[in-house]
């Protein structure tokens, strides 16, 4: 068959561009099927980029070669750092966008790669014998390709709701993908539904800013990526304000108004991201609520009341905003809106985000049952990756949990039953402080490499930066001063004559800031760098922690490299709970480690799976 591209992609959000550009990169023919092609990457819901455990993704995708830290650090009106009075695994970057300016980067760099915008609708998946050969729209044109990732977002089969009205839209004003879940069904896949909703827009020129705390952003900008041209800007101002008691009897006295209430809407939405109704059904005992009024970019007076979502009536809506401290002459722009859509439980990809049913067919997004941006953006790239790697014959690339945040939650996904939109969370990842925002390269690079994900140049530097590190690294350990010399610093060394940097930094309590004016007394012997220092400093601090959880690591590597063969017959296994034998059918683990990371597998259960493993492997031999 002679094909029309080598990997095709349907839906253009988060996912589906990242996808595209890894393919193109990877040096194949791409193409995305959208509904509009000027709404690439179109943020359908906050105008944000990062937060915590989010911003690690980010950083990844970046690391990886992908666009999302290009594009919002170009188009971003507010930068700032969180989490920074912990310890750094879990400091975290969020970037408040421009959404039309980030949406137009978006397009304007898929033009750039030469990848190619179809509009329509997909509505079949194209099969030859048990290997996908393309898609047929809606309108009946058939597009044909020797792989094809599918990231339609909410599109699929999605139905909005605004109290008891119903919708058939995959976001406000634009067509769902209907005919394309029949589609799945009939090659025989589980199709599940999830929900998901976003806050009414306000108009900005309506609110009383003084009424509300101002949130500024940070300086010098935390940009995501060690690609993007650095820009000085003005930066753009959030604000805080908080529901009241009158918001609460509003709410309270209309939840059964609401379709999630009323028994309309019977799918499950995202526990970390409940709707302002859920929050006071929830959490009744509390009197009131943060609403974070974000802009939602240059040139326009919308905004963004985060933390507001609701599915309640129109007029409802209506009341109950302007009850919010600030707000009380408010107008809506446009209406909050849940939203249901289909999704295929994850069980059914493997680790490349491959379907186990069709060969060639890969799905990425919300359609594996995450919520996000950034969570699709990580599937995206990695399903655009494993495209092509099927296309070439050679083996996936799979992130393991101890190597990236992308490893935690596609493995996350795959071990588990999805029953609820699934966010990442720092709290995820057993190997967290391996994990940071500021060693994604240091973890991901030679992968960039390896697959022409990032350009030599890219890669040259970064090992410029590794080389200075080092470095760094070598002049605090062995640079030393007189403790009097200390000023009050020196009353933690009061038995000492002399430390080194090192022994500073290790201090708990002693921060870079404060070590900053010391090291300016050795003209030239330290970097001027603040990120090789950040780096340096890091590595130094917690070296302990960073050596004890690399030897973690490694044990879990060992469980990881029992590798389970894809032909292995679970139902022989003698001696498991029925429940271990249903679940390992169901989910076919790779590894053993995998196989322990099953819920409600125990580790008796594992132990007689090695067993049997044991004497396959014999056999085979």
């Amino acid at each position: 068959m002679i094909f029309d591209y080598d990997v095709l992609i349907v839906g253009g959000g988060h996912a589906g561009v990242e996808a595209a550009l890894a393919a193109s990169r990877m040096g194949k023919k791409a193409a995305i099927v959208t509904m509009d092609a000027r709404k690439l990457a179109l943020m359908s819901c906050n105008p944000a980029i990062g937060g915590i455990g989010k911003s690690h993704l980010v950083k990844e995708v970046d690391a990886l070669g992908g666009v999302m830290g290009l594009a919002i650090d170009a188009t971003g009106i507010q930068f700032r750092r969180l989490n920074l009075s912990r310890g750094p695994a879990v400091w975290s970057t969020r970037v408040q966008a421009d959404r039309t300016a980030y949406n137009q980067f978006v397009v304007e760099y898929i033009a750039s790669h030469r990848i190619e915008v179809i509009e329509g609708i997909a509505g079949e998946i194209l099969t030859d014998q048990d290997k996908v050969c393309g898609v047929r729209t809606e309108d009946g044109r058939p597009i044909t390709a020797r792989a094809v990732v599918i990231g339609t977002g909410t599109f699929l089969d999605g139905l909005i709701h605004i109290g008891e009205s119903k919708i058939k839209a995959g976001r406000m004003g634009e067509q769902a993908a209907h005919k394309l879940s029949d589609s799945f069904h009939r090659l025989g896949f589980e199709i599940g539904r999830l929900k998901t909703g976003t806050p009414p827009r306000l108009d900005g020129d309506t609110i009383d800013w003084s009424k509300c705390q101002k949130q500024p952003g940070e300086t010098p900008l935390p940009f995501f990526s060690s690609r993007s041209n650095r820009r000085p800007f003005e930066q753009a101002l959030c604000h805080l304000t908080h529901t009241t008691a009158k918001t609460k009897e509003i709410i309270s006295a209309n939840f059964k108004a609401s379709p999630m209430f009323s028994g309309q809407i019977k799918s499950t939405g995202p526990r970390y991201c409940p709707s302002i109704e859920d929050k006071f059904y929830r959490f009744a005992d509390k009197e009131r609520h943060q609403i974070f009024l974000e802009p939602e970019g240059n040139g326009t007076s919308e905004i963004y009341p985060n933390g507001f979502s609701t599915a309640l009536p129109e007029e409802i809506q209506q009341k109950a905003v302007k009850t919010v401290v600030g707000l009380e002459q408010v107008e809506i722009t446009r209406p909050g809106y849940a939203i249901e859509y289909d999704y295929c439980p994850a069980y059914q990809v493997k680790p490349s985000m491959e379907t186990r049913r069709l060969a060639g067919l890969f799905l990425a997004g919300q359609i594996n049952g995450t919520s996000g941006y950034e969570e699709a953006a990580g599937q995206g790239l990695m399903a655009g990756v494993n495209a092509v790697l099927h296309i070439e014959g050679e083996p996936p690339f799979v992130l393991d949990r101890s190597e990236a945040y992308i490893g935690v939650m596609i493995d996350d996904l795959t071990t588990r039953s999805t029953t609820e939109p699934y966010r990442l969370f720092t709290s995820r990842a057993e190997y967290r402080l391996a994990l940071r925002e500021d060693n994604a390269r240091d973890r991901l690079y030679e992968h960039a490499k390896r697959y022409n994900l990032i350009d030599n140049s890219n890669f040259r530097q970064f090992r410029e930066l590794q080389s200075a590190t080092r470095a760094e690294i070598k002049q605090l350990r062995s640079t030393r001063l007189k403790v009097g010399e200390l000023g009050p610093l020196g009353a933690r060394f009061q038995r000492r004559e002399s430390v080194t940097i090192e022994d500073l930094l290790k201090q708990p309590g002693v921060t870079l800031g404060e070590v900053l004016p010391i090291l300016t007394r050795f003209d030239g012997r330290f970097s001027g760098d603040t990120e090789v220092l950040q780096r340096a400093a890091i590595s130094i601090r917690y070296s302990g922690y960073i050596d004890k959880q690399r030897r973690e690591i490694e044990k879990f590597r060992r469980l990881e490299n029992e590798t389970i063969p894809s032909d292995f017959d679970f139902g022989a296994v003698s001696g498991l709970k029925a429940e271990a034998h249903h679940k390992f059918q169901k989910f076919r683990p790779a590894s053993l480690g995998q196989a322990g990371r099953i819920e409600g597998v125990t580790p008796g259960d594992v132990a007689v799976l090695s067993v049997y493993l044991k004497r396959h492997k014999a056999v085979a031999r």
